[in-house]
């Protein structure tokens, strides 16, 4: 099949009725869209196929507030999510793309390590880290206000 166009990067796109196919070596931010591909950790092969419907591209850009950020505590994860997305709820907080790359960065800190919690006050790590994780995707507190509360 001929691609329908590609990017000076050598991304492939194929246009369908109800989406685009991608194929590419490079992921996540592709122009003005984030792509974020769920793989099944087979093939370390940088080289991808991904797929994404029509309807589910939406609006993005460096200054509003459209991303929210979802925390899986069992696989120790965080990804961020566009607000107009199935998950969102009112009570978590939306930022910019800088914002949320910053907080996601902390967060998988908080999951990923435990030099962090040496000097804060709690009788379980895990219990702490999902107490200091909800408030920052819930709140506009910084990290460094929310530890303040543990001293």
């Amino acid at each position: 099949m001929k691609p329908n166009f590609i990017s000076k990067s050598g991304s492939s796109y194929y246009f369908t009725e109800k989406g685009v196919y991608r194929h590419s070596n490079h992921w996540g931010r592709a122009a003005n869209c984030k792509w974020r591909l769920v793989s099944n950790g087979i093939s370390k092969d940088r080289s991808k196929v991904g797929y994404a419907n029509w309807c589910d591209f939406y609006s993005d850009n460096d200054q509003e507030k459209l991303y929210y950020i979802e925390v899986d505590y069992s696989t120790q994860s965080a990804q961020f999510n566009h607000y107009k997305s199935d998950k969102f709820t009112k009570d978590i907080v939306l930022r910019t793309t800088a914002e949320t790359t910053k907080l996601i960065k902390q967060i998988r800190v908080l999951l990923e390590e435990t030099a962090w919690s040496k000097y804060l006050k709690h009788e379980s790590i895990e219990v702490l880290r999902k107490e200091i994780i909800e408030q920052l995707i819930t709140t506009n507190r910084t990290l460094q206000e929310i530890k303040k509360d543990y001293l």
